[in-house]
């Protein structure tokens, strides 16, 4: 029996080394694979400054993308969505396809609506396993809020913007005016993650990573819409640049801190804290 626990514990562990490993080097390799396909297509422009710059965001938001992939893979494996939620992934399914749209009518953004047409296929993928595995009474609710948020409003967006506007210029700043407006609304999250981390002066609620890449995510995008005098993509990443500041600030401060207010100073994150990290930070590109 002893060498029979010892077999399954060192298989255990095994097996979760390797899936750990294996997600680290999907992303990454899958990274550096869009690098090289990047300098391979678009040699030419490659003397831009924005250019490298927003190759160094699609890398940086293809791992935000994939980073819930641990999340689907326990959702797949237990065949059940437990407690997890699927709102966050819908909302950022929106903003995804919203920006895919606004890069491809806005001359020179080829590398938004390209990282953001990856991250709306990963998030369809993500929502239709959510679907797939959700009981029938939440699959339903699931179904109606698709339906409201990924298909009803973005048809009816374009078409508004499409139909208001005869030149592509007006199209574009309209679509960039909603894109950075629900990115800005979206920020909701991590005020409240800050407001929670002050009051219980812990930072379970608020990792690192997830701050540390806020943080990164704005800054780089915020350098590339510099670069391209984009003031659609400027105004979120440097409210989501400042965000991701603060959010490591107050890391720092309470990282150490006597956590109050939490249940026997647990420092567990339950299923629906990390299925808010997932949101925390909307994605902008």
């Amino acid at each position: 029996i002893k060498y029979k626990v010892q077999a399954i514990c060192q298989y255990k562990t095994k097996s979760h080394v390797s899936s750990k490993l294996s997600s680290l080097l999907f992303p990454l390799s899958l990274s550096f694979s869009l690098i090289f396909y990047f300098f391979l297509s678009f040699s030419s422009e490659m003397a831009e400054p924005s250019f490298y710059i927003g190759v160094i965001g699609n890398v940086i938001s293809i791992l935000v993308f994939l980073s819930p992939v641990e999340t689907f893979w326990k959702i797949v494996k237990r065949k059940s969505t437990e407690e997890y939620k699927s709102l966050p992934y819908i909302c950022t399914l929106l903003g995804s396809s919203l920006w895919t749209y606004y890069g491809i009518v806005t001359p020179g953004e080829y590398l938004v609506s390209t990282v953001n047409g990856f991250g709306a296929l990963v998030e369809i993928i993500y929502v239709s396993l959510f679907l797939f595995y959700a009981p029938r009474h939440l699959k339903l609710n699931t179904i109606l809020v698709v339906a409201i948020l990924n298909v009803f409003f973005p048809i009816v967006a374009i078409a508004a913007t499409r139909s208001a506007f005869k030149d592509e210029k007006t199209r574009s700043q309209s679509m960039g005016f909603i894109c950075a407006g629900l990115n800005i609304i979206m920020y909701g999250s991590p005020l409240s993650a800050m407001k929670t981390v002050v009051t219980t002066k812990s930072v379970k609620y608020m990792p690192f990573w997830l701050s540390f890449f806020l943080f990164l995510n704005g800054a780089i995008w915020g350098v590339y819409a510099s670069l391209q005098h984009d003031v659609f993509l400027l105004v979120p990443n440097g409210v989501g640049f400042v965000f991701g500041t603060m959010q490591l600030i107050l890391y720092g401060i309470y990282r150490n801190a006597k956590p109050i207010g939490l249940s026997n100073g647990s420092s567990e994150i339950t299923t629906d804290e990390e299925e808010g990290l997932t949101s925390r930070a909307p994605l902008l590109s």
